[in-house]
């Protein structure tokens, strides 16, 4: 049986956003997406999944491609993010999560100027 995914909730990752963590928001929405709902930080990378599914890791900057790295992967609403970061474990990262419910539960639960879609 496959381990459950590693999942953190809008709520932990709004207190981490406002730490000085060390950790990269993987979101792997399109341009559009993005353009309706987004977190603003510098921790945010953009890979959306239509690229990663034909480029895979050649288009992760190197600081993705540490396998200890923290990354928090995030979608609308956490179904194609899962896929990524169980992909991601499979492929050897340690230090992977899943944002349940996604960006839609951030805008929700956190802030919901971020905006909805």
């Amino acid at each position: 049986m496959e381990p459950a995914l590693p999942q953190i909730d809008a709520r932990t990752l709004a207190e981490k956003l406002i730490s000085h963590d060390i950790f990269t928001i993987l979101d792997v929405r399109e341009a559009w997406e993005l353009e309706r709902a987004c977190i603003q930080d510098e921790r945010v990378i953009n890979l959306p999944l239509s690229m990663l599914n034909n480029k895979l890791i050649d288009i992760f900057p190197a600081k993705l491609r540490e396998p200890q790295a923290q990354i928090i992967v995030m979608c609308h609403h956490g179904v194609r993010s899962s896929s990524v970061a169980n992909w991601m474990i499979s492929n050897g990262w340690k230090n992977i999560f899943n944002l349940t419910g996604g960006i839609d539960a951030y805008a929700a639960e956190v802030d919901p100027k971020i905006g909805f879609y």
